[in-house]
C-alpha cells in the first residue's frame, strides 16, 4: 500500500510534464493547452477508482503546496501600475457577480419553498456564500445558521462535482461562446500583460535564478503560514491566501524578483501539478449518493447566476477576460484564478482575480447569512 501511495505521489507530480510534451507536439493537445488537459487527465484518475483512500492526505498536501508556491511565484512579475488600468472594471464586475448569485438564489428560494422543501432559506445562504467566497464562507454559514451536517456535506459534495462542470466549461467552451456577447479585453492591457509575461534578461546563471525564485517562494508561504493564525480576522484559510498574494506582490517591487526568467516557468508547473491534483480529489462514489433536488438547486444556481452575470456585464461594457477571470474568482475562489488566466493566455488579469476573490471572501459570509434571515424571517 506505501508503494502505490508513493507511486501516485509520483503520478501528481510528473503526469503535467508528460501533458506538457504532448500538448507541444500534438496538434488537438496544443489546441487544449496543459491546463486543461492537466484537468481533464485528473478527473479521468479521481473517476476511476484507482486512488486508495490513503493516498489522499498526500494529494491534499500536494494540491496546498503546490498552489502555495505557485501563486507567488506568479505574483512577482506582476506590474501593479498596470493592474491599475483595469481594476475599476474588475471590482464592477465582482459587484455584478454578487447581485446575479443573489437574485438566482432568491429565485430558487421562492420555488423550493413552495414545492415543500424544507428551510429552503439555507440552501440560497449557502449558495450565496459558496459563489461569493468558497467553501471556507459556505463553513462559517452553516455554523451560523445552524444547517444540519448532512445537508451541508451533501451540498459541498454536489457542488465539488457542479464545479467540475463549471470549471471544465470556463476552460474550453466559455471563451469562444462569451466571446460573441462580451467585448475583447482592452489592446493597450493585454500588451501590458504580454510585457509581464516575458521577464527581462539577467546576467545571473539559470540555476541561480532559479533558486532565487524558489527561495522567494517559500519565504512567501512561510511567512503566511505562520501569520495566518495570529491575525483575529476572518478564516485562517482565507488569511493565508490574504497573505500569500500580498506577500507575492510585495516580491514584485524587487528587481531580481519582477525580472527572474523562471519565476513565471517555476510557477506555471507547479500551477499544472495543482490542476492535476485538485482534479483526481473528484470522488465518482460520492457523486452518486447526490439528492436530485440539491443537485438542481446547485446546476441553477452556478449556471444561472454565470448567465445573469453575463447578461449584466453586458448591459455595462465589461470585458470577456474580465467576466470569466472575476466568475472564477467569485464561483471557484482565487485558488483557480491562475489557471483561468493561463488558459486565456493573459496574465494582466492574475491581479484583477485575485483581489476580487479576495473581496468576496471578506463579503460571502455577511452576504450569505444576512439572505437567509431575510428569506427565512
Amino acid at each position: 500500500m506505501q508503494t502505490a501511495i508513493f507511486g501516485l505521489a509520483a503520478v501528481y507530480l510528473l503526469a503535467p510534464a508528460l501533458l506538457v510534451v504532448l500538448a507541444r507536439y500534438n496538434s488537438l493537445a496544443a489546441r487544449l493547452g496543459p491546463i486543461v488537459l492537466c484537468y481533464i487527465a485528473g478527473l479521468a484518475l479521481g473517476m476511476s477508482g484507482l486512488q486508495p483512500d490513503d493516498v489522499k492526505p498526500v494529494r491534499v498536501s500536494i494540491t496546498e503546496a503546490s498552489l502555495g508556491l505557485a501563486l507567488p511565484l506568479l505574483l512577482f512579475t506582476v506590474d501593479l501600475r498596470a493592474w491599475g488600468r483595469i481594476a475599476g472594471s474588475a471590482l464592477l464586475s465582482m459587484l455584478l457577480a454578487i447581485i446575479a448569485v443573489a437574485v438566482i438564489a432568491s429565485a430558487l428560494f421562492f420555488v423550493f419553498d413552495t414545492r415543500g422543501v424544507v428551510e429552503a432559506q439555507q440552501l440560497s445562504g449557502m449558495a450565496v456564500g459558496m459563489y461569493t467566497g468558497g467553501l471556507a464562507n459556505m463553513g462559517a454559514i452553516k455554523l451560523a445558521l445552524g444547517i444540519p451536517e448532512n445537508r451541508y456535506l451533501l451540498f459541498a459534495t454536489v457542488d465539488t462535482g457542479v464545479g467540475a462542470v463549471y470549471l471544465l466549461f470556463i476552460l474550453t467552451l466559455a471563451p469562444a461562446v462569451l466571446g460573441r456577447l462580451l467585448r475583447p479585453f482592452p489592446r493597450n492591457t493585454a500588451s501590458v500583460g504580454e510585457q509581464m509575461s516575458k521577464p527581462g534578461r539577467t546576467r545571473r546563471h539559470p540555476g541561480v535564478e532559479g533558486l532565487i525564485a524558489l527561495a522567494g517562494a517559500t519565504l512567501c508561504v512561510g511567512g503566511a503560514v505562520v501569520l495566518a493564525p495570529l491575525i483575529p480576522i476572518g478564516n485562517a484559510q482565507v488569511m493565508t491566501v490574504v497573505l500569500l498574494t500580498s506577500f507575492g506582490l510585495i516580491g514584485s517591487l524587487s528587481p531580481a524578483l519582477r525580472k527572474n526568467r523562471f519565476a513565471p516557468a517555476i510557477g506555471m508547473y507547479l500551477l499544472y501539478v495543482f490542476s492535476f491534483s485538485v482534479a483526481a480529489a473528484m470522488d465518482l462514489k460520492a457523486l452518486q449518493s447526490m439528492e436530485i433536488s440539491v443537485l438542481v438547486f446547485v446546476l441553477i444556481a452556478t449556471f444561472g447566476s454565470f448567465g445573469l452575470h453575463a447578461l449584466l456585464a453586458r448591459l455595462v461594457g465589461i470585458d470577456r477576460d474580465t467576466f470569466l477571470i472575476t466568475s472564477v474568482a467569485a464561483v471557484m475562489s482565487p485558488a483557480f484564478v491562475p489557471m483561468v488566466a493561463r488558459s486565456l493566455g493573459n496574465p494582466a488579469i492574475l491581479m484583477s482575480g485575485m483581489a476580487t476573490g479576495i473581496l468576496g471572501f471578506a463579503l460571502g459570509n455577511y452576504l450569505g447569512i444576512s439572505l437567509a434571515i431575510l428569506l427565512g424571517g
